[in-house]
């Protein structure tokens, strides 16, 4: 899969997964939403029920800003799997035009995000590489 590929994967999928890891190389993996501003993928904490206020994948993202993430399709006729990876690094956008557009990104890409808050802190990354696989090589 060329990078543009990957790009296409990710410009398409509803839902990817981002994968951080702490400072001790320790990895975690959540199910996030998200929108592609060009180079970069944007994501939001919004308010939907959280186990707790401290998220482990903003404790990993202070703690090392290397994060990865997946788009996938599965389906039983194996010649059908895909996979798209795009690599980066994070920062938080704490506010600025940056940070405003991000969540008309998100809200534009979900409507439910008119009855959900998304006033939580705003992770951006920065892609540094976009990989990918398809079954049988297409």
């Amino acid at each position: 899969m060329t990078p543009d590929e990957a790009l296409a994967r990710f410009l398409d999928a509803r839902v990817a997964h981002l994968a951080t890891a702490d400072g001790r190389a320790v990895p975690h993996i959540v199910p996030i939403t998200f929108a592609v501003d060009a180079t970069r993928i944007v994501t939001a904490v919004d308010a939907k029920p959280k186990r707790d206020g401290h998220l482990r994948r903003l404790n990993n993202i202070a703690a090392n800003p290397a994060v990865s993430l997946l788009v996938d399709e599965y389906d039983e006729a194996w010649s059908r799997l895909w996979w798209a990876r795009a690599d980066g690094v994070v920062s938080i956008l704490d506010g600025g035009p940056d940070r405003i557009r991000a969540l008309e990104l998100l809200r534009a890409r979900y409507p439910q995000y008119e009855t959900v808050a998304i006033d939580g802190p705003v992770i951006a990354v920065d892609v540094t590489r976009w990989s990918g696989w398809i079954a049988g090589g297409r």
